[in-house]
């Protein structure tokens, strides 16, 4: 094996003099590149699979500066011309803006000691880095399920004469009756059609058990069994797709049956509010805005703080906030 060479960790088929290896050098970052990069790319996918939020709403980039402006726009109307008469452009749609500011950073951090990692027998970095982004999907869905409910609760849009939210009282008690449940639904559709909420786009969040109430209960009709497990599966509890053209979702992160939830230190968007009888979502993507300046990201320490700890301290962080958009496209279901 002569020309079997000696690979340094982190980098491919490269020996060090190959590579003209210098600490803390370009060279020497891209050695370890790689450690970096794998658990990034970890991190951001947990956070992916995880967040039930993210693309459902509208989002936006924010760059240099500290809050970003929605603009909304109100209904037009159609008219008879006269003749002779100039058309001058006088029906523009009524306007209205609102203003959405970032919360304070978002982190989620673990300290990984070089001899913890040496000695599992498992891939403990990959193990935090799920956590990481777990934790960040968990922190952006809440705020994202409570904004939406405070949307709904809004009684009148930003724009004169524009709708406002809706609450949708499915009965005391009822927020696990399935059937109470599809009612809610059906109820939700015909309000947002008689606001002329657009169909497509449409989605709802209920809990764990709420969703599993939908899917065993066979007198509702959502599992169709005639078409087979496109339709849904009893096996798996999973095909729960739609309820009058509502897309279905289940989160842990609904403030369900929440209680008062307080404002905390960071929030500079008032996500509070008093949750006791919340039994659910159902909303369009305009219902609430939201605009991200970081994240999700990945840092890591370098090499000087590795070798005094002997270890990595990894920070995961997002920077975000949500506020109210369109209250029009937001509904919320009441256990009242």
């Amino acid at each position: 094996m002569a020309n079997t060479t000696i690979t340094p960790i982190g980098s491919i088929n490269q020996s060090p003099s190959t590579i003209g290896l210098t600490q803390g050098g370009a060279n020497y970052d891209a050695k370890y590149a790689t450690y970096l990069k794998l658990f990034s790319g970890e991190m951001i996918k947990a956070y992916e699979s995880a967040c039930i939020a993210k693309g459902t709403v509208q989002t936006r980039t924010l760059r240099n500066g500290k809050s970003l402006q929605f603009i909304y726009t109100g209904r037009m109307e159609a008219g008879y011309h006269t003749p002779g008469t100039p058309i001058l452009g006088s029906g523009d749609p009524p306007v209205a803006e609102t203003t959405i500011v970032m919360d304070d950073l978002l982190i989620s951090s673990a300290f990984l000691y070089d001899l913890d990692e040496t000695l599992a027998h498992y891939s403990l970095r990959s193990e935090i880095s799920a956590k990481i982004g777990h934790a960040l999907a968990e922190a952006y869905d809440k705020k994202i399920f409570q904004m939406i409910a405070k949307s709904a609760r809004q009684s009148s849009s930003f724009v004169s004469g524009e709708p406002g939210g809706a609450v949708v009282e499915i009965g005391a008690g009822n927020q696990l009756n399935a059937q109470a449940i599809v009612d809610g639904f059906f109820d939700a559709a015909a309000i947002l059609d008689e606001k002329n909420v657009p169909s497509a786009g449409r989605f709802a969040v209920l809990s764990p058990r709420q969703y599993y109430s939908l899917v065993s209960s066979v007198d509702t009709n959502i599992l169709n069994r005639d078409f087979g497990n496109s339709q849904g599966s009893m096996n798996t509890g999973e095909g729960l797709y739609e309820i009058a053209g509502i897309s279905i979702r289940k989160s842990n992160n609904l403030p369900f049956q929440g209680g008062t939830i307080n404002r905390v230190d960071g929030e500079n968007n008032d996500y509070s509010g008093d949750f006791s009888d919340h039994a659910g979502v159902i909303y369009m993507r305009d219902a609430v805005g939201v605009v991200e300046a970081i994240g999700p990201q990945v840092q890591t320490t370098g090499a000087d703080v590795k070798t005094m700890y002997q270890g990595d301290v990894v920070v995961g962080r997002l920077a975000m906030g949500a506020g109210i958009l369109n209250p029009a496209a937001a509904i919320e279901l009441q256990s009242k």
